[in-house]
């Protein structure tokens, strides 16, 4: 009984362990980055650019990839005439927030262009699956402590058992130590 114990939490354990080299592996090999998507925003009205920001439409994506955002244009709108902002000028956050790297303030007509990458689905399955063995192993850490005094008093139990069957084969028997 304490073997078959023994091995049962064994082999998860090793399980669990193959499972997260195998996902670990996967996802540290860039093997499934490869049927990434690429998205292309031209001309987003911003409703401004300034010190405070503005959250461009991509940032709502699913599953877009942390950091991926690169502005490609931008421009604003002076006396009817589009006026080309430097890139210098503006910056896009790795959450997708474009900000105004200087004190100039671009009017409310003020548009960008910009990139962005959106994880394969294999790759969100593959964080979802370390999440999940992530909070399953930490699910069965939290009983091991139960599982084991269970196991504690079955043992002892039976300890118990052989040293009583024990002592009345002596006693029948008429024998001593």
């Amino acid at each position: 009984m304490i073997t078959g114990i023994v091995l049962g939490i064994a082999s998860l354990v090793i399980v669990v362990i193959i499972a997260f080299v195998i996902v670990s592996t996967m996802t540290g090999a860039n093997l499934l980055t490869a049927t990434r998507t690429s998205a292309t925003v031209s001309n987003e009205s911003t409703g401004g650019v300034n010190a405070t920001g503005y959250t461009v439409d991509g940032a709502s994506v699913a599953n877009v990839v942390s950091g991926s955002y690169v502005l490609t244009e931008a421009y604003t709108d002076v006396a009817g005439t589009p006026l080309l902002i430097p890139l210098a000028n503006v910056s896009i956050s790795s959450s997708g927030v474009v900000t105004n790297a200087t004190v100039t303030t671009y009017d409310s007509n003020a548009t960008v262009s910009y990139t962005y990458n959106i994880e394969s689905s294999e790759e969100v399955s593959a964080s979802f699956l370390a999440g999940n063995l992530t909070a399953g192993v930490d699910n069965v850490s939290s009983k091991i402590p139960t599982v084991l005094l269970v196991a504690a008093i079955v043992l002892i139990l039976g300890v118990l058992v052989l040293l009583v069957a024990t002592w009345q084969k002596m006693r029948m028997g008429g024998g001593g130590i």
